[in-house]
């Protein structure tokens, strides 16, 4: 049985108690790390909790369970993954923050795994898709650590809603068939969306912005029938450098059906005057997404509202 132990690591301009915080807290994962697209907790006892997460690898998108113990003294939090998605048969491994004095910390990523039936070709895969996406996770916490520590002023969160008068369930279908989204939104030019896996799906379109510009993104959508899809932007207008979200349904007390659309977005301070003139600033940025982004939301949840009441 082959098993291969490898480290990656990276120094943080951060305090080290703040870097364990943000990583301890499976919320800020999309924001941390570039491959992460969705996590959510199964159980949480003490120190020791059960998550599962969504994320790319090679380019694919795949999903796991993992079990985590949290050591808040040691500054060290150890994972081993539960339920391993082929060619995966077992991976475990620790995160270290090591405090560099009171600004700066040394931050080091362990792996332990094996491929399934010890297959050559399966742990060649597994050793690429290890360094890769650590060799990007790094840099992007690093980032995001740093960024999140020092300023808030790049990112902003929002939600759009609206009543509708229907059923939870034709609103979520209305969302997930993103597929028939040129029929269905104006706003939409072209569209390709994949789900390989049931519920795990790959979403690439070109969408018109109010000042009639187009725009190509392309997104890792989870989705949970019938009440939220959730997704982050993996190709991302030149503004941003982070976009998570999820569309949600919730019926409430009366029987109607609060539909939601959420955004978090992180901008990209470099491009700001690139797109949007000399003289923008980051107030003028966030003003800008908030109205595009909103817009589109608001568009979709409205043609959404109208499917969903024309069916009852």
């Amino acid at each position: 049985m082959t098993v291969r132990e490898v480290e990656h690591a990276i120094t943080v301009h951060a305090p080290a108690a703040e870097v364990y915080r943000l990583l301890a807290e499976v919320e800020n994962w999309p924001r941390l790390f570039p491959p992460s697209v969705y996590v959510e907790y199964l159980e949480r006892e003490g120190n020791q909790e059960r998550i599962r997460i969504w994320a790319t690898a090679n380019g694919e998108a795949k999903n796991w369970t993992s079990r985590r113990d949290l050591d808040p003294e040691g500054l060290r939090i150890t994972f081993e993954q539960e339920v391993s998605a082929p060619p995966v048969a077992e991976m475990s491994g620790t995160w270290i923050v090591e405090p560099r004095g009171e600004q700066e910390s040394y931050l080091r990523l362990l792996h332990s795994y094996r491929a399934v039936d010890d297959d050559p070709e399966g742990l060649a895969w597994i050793d690429q898709a290890v360094d890769r996406n650590s060799r990007e996770e790094l840099p992007g916490v690093k980032e995001g650590l740093e960024q999140v520590t020092r300023t808030a002023e790049l990112t902003l969160s929002f939600t759009d809603s609206v009543r509708v008068e229907g059923s939870a369930k034709d609103l979520y279908d209305f969302v997930n068939e993103a597929d028939r989204w040129t029929e269905r939104l104006p706003h939409v030019s072209t569209v390709r969306l994949t789900e390989d896996t049931p519920g795990l799906q790959v979403l690439r379109m070109d969408t018109r912005a109010t000042d009639g510009s187009t725009h190509t993104t392309e997104s890792v959508r989870v989705c949970f029938p019938h009440h939220r899809i959730a997704y982050k932007q993996t190709t991302l207008p030149a503004l941003m450098s982070l976009h998570t979200g999820y569309w949600e349904f919730r019926t409430d007390d009366d029987g109607t059906v609060t539909a939601s659309s959420q955004h978090t977005v992180v901008l990209d301070p470099d491009h700001i005057t690139e797109v949007l003139g000399a003289d923008a600033d980051v107030a003028r940025a966030r003003r800008f997404v908030r109205d595009a982004l909103g817009a589109n939301s608001r568009a979709t949840l409205g043609h959404a509202k109208r499917y969903a009441e024309e069916r009852r």
